[in-house]
């Protein structure tokens, strides 16, 4: 077959277009290659300094001070909290150069905390801008923040005697301030000021002062301040297992919508601790699952132990936690004791859940549970006795005290007193022949002739009500969005300030769970 010519050409041009392109292509990679300087620690160009971030934050917490706008507060504090693990004593040193007047009172005493570096060993910023002129003066939010800012540092270097006396002059400073935009960067302020006496092991000498703050913040309605002080309060008792004082603290102070979702979480995990350790598991229960899923995924060590706790609660409720519970992600490793004990619940083997609790010991001391697990003797033995009375219509009470393992001095009378509960509390549907000896079994019936199966969708339904209601009340809508009507710049603002929200509150880092 014979082609025409202009055919040949018109398929020649492209294809000496297309080698073309690859040549050009290789020589653009070879001087990419190259350009391309040699790598080196300092930070690239477009990436600002950690000094001239926080310079940064200083100008949006003067911003939000001026306006009285607390969420240009609350952005600042979210963005410190991805600085701190790129502060050093340098960059602190020469941020409260900037911030605070030299020679004041409180730049003298937040400069002593910070060791002093050569000038080499400083971080120099060299981009200029708008934000970094300041005026000097006393700007009690800047203040605060300065402390806030110190008393990080010191926690992180494990200075905790100094944190201790930096936030002590801190909450002292902070008593005489009554101003809404100084709310936020408080409450941060009370928590360390609390984790620095814990870390040392002297968190009863601040109850007092935890508790007159706490009625001083109710006195100025801050109500994120009494969720933040009511908590540490509650940590604080159940530290030294002072249950009833933190009940009653608990159920007489003043309640309020909540404003802070980490806070709201950690409450709800001190109140499953209180019911559980009041025998009120089926509140306990719900309040602990509640905080687990309420945690930020970032907080793995918190959630843990709300996992560990209502294990516990489900337990002694005689509900089997499913298997997906202890095979979460991160959580295999810390939850396998507990695991192995739900296994011996399950079986309700006595002796291997004896085994389980002498060795696991040490771990179940350090998570606060050994008086719980003593609690489960009980609910094993009953797992037990459900287990016989399914499996045998008749069986003697001899056999039972055999199966069930009990070494007590007389098997049979105990094994007597344990079926007879069992049969009064409704755990198995059975008889006992005193003349014979015997436990006689009747015949299961129909589960669905019952209210069991209405009582269990009544209350998933009730679970789902509750999880739609609260989900319509953590909705965030801009204020006086239905009486003005928003321009565009607005618009743009507002979108982008809430995509920072979303994504800072999804990397936000959890270290006070």
């Amino acid at each position: 077959m014979v082609f025409p010519a202009y055919i040949s050409v018109f398929y020649l041009s492209i294809l000496l277009m297309f080698i073309s392109q690859i040549l050009a292509k290789m020589t653009q990679d070879v001087e990419m290659k190259e350009q391309q300087p040699a790598p080196s620690n300092s930070l690239p160009s477009n990436s600002p300094s950690t000094l001239q971030s926080l310079k940064d934050i200083a100008a949006l917490i003067d911003t939000g001070a001026y306006t009285r706008e607390v969420r240009r507060i609350v952005r600042a504090i979210r963005w410190t909290i991805q600085l701190r693990k790129s502060l050093s004593a340098s960059v602190l040193s020469a941020f409260l150069d900037f911030a605070l007047l030299p020679g004041s009172e409180i730049h003298s005493r937040l400069s002593a905390y910070v060791p002093k570096e050569d000038e080499h060993d400083m971080e120099v910023d060299t981009a200029i801008s708008g934000t970094q002129t300041l005026t000097k003066h006393s700007l009690p939010e800047l203040e605060i923040y300065c402390y806030l800012l110190v008393l990080l540092f010191l926690i992180d270097q494990k200075r905790y005697n100094e944190a201790k006396v930096c936030s002590t002059a801190g909450i002292a400073r902070l008593r005489n301030l009554n101003k809404r935009t100084v709310d936020v960067l408080a409450s941060r302020l009370y928590f360390y000021y609390s984790l620095s006496y814990e870390l040392t092991g002297d968190l009863a000498e601040i109850r007092g002062n935890l508790l007159a703050l706490h009625r001083t913040t109710t006195l100025r309605h801050d109500e994120l301040g009494q969720e933040t002080l009511l908590n540490l309060l509650l940590r604080n008792y159940l530290h030294y297992n002072l249950y009833d004082q933190a009940e009653k603290l608990r159920s007489k102070a003043p309640r309020f919508e909540a404003h802070s979702n980490q806070q709201f979480s950690r409450y709800l995990f001190y109140l499953g601790k209180i019911r559980t350790i009041q025998l009120e598991y089926t509140d306990a229960k719900e309040s602990l699952l509640q905080a687990a899923r309420k945690a930020p995924v970032s907080a793995l060590g918190f959630r843990v132990q709300c996992n560990k706790w209502a294990i516990i609660v489900r337990l002694l409720l005689g509900e089997i936690p499913e298997r997906t519970v202890f095979m979460q992600k991160g959580m295999e490793k810390a939850l396998r004791p507990y695991f192995e004990l739900t296994n011996a619940v399950r079986i309700g083997d006595l002796e291997l859940f004896k085994s389980v609790a002498e060795k696991f010991n040490s771990t179940f001391s350090s998570d606060r549970t050994n008086n719980l697990i003593v609690r489960l003797r009980h609910n094993v033995i009953r797992t037990g006795l459900r287990n016989i009375s399914i499996s045998y219509s008749r069986i003697s009470l001899v056999d039972v005290a055999k199966k069930l393992r009990l070494d007590s001095p007389n098997p049979v009378a105990d094994a007597e007193s344990i079926v007879s509960k069992a049969i009064r509390d409704g755990a198995i549907d059975a008889t006992i022949d005193h003349t014979n000896g015997w436990m006689v079994s009747k015949e299961t019936g129909d589960i669905y002739s019952t209210n069991e199966p209405q009582i269990a969708f009544n209350s998933r339904i009730a679970f789902c009500l509750n999880m739609h209601n609260e989900a319509v009340r953590a909705l965030r809508f801009p204020p006086n969005s239905h009486k003005e009507k928003e321009s565009a710049e607005k618009r743009r603002e507002r979108q982008q300030q809430e995509q920072e929200l979303a994504k800072h509150i999804a990397e936000e880092d959890d270290d006070e769970f």
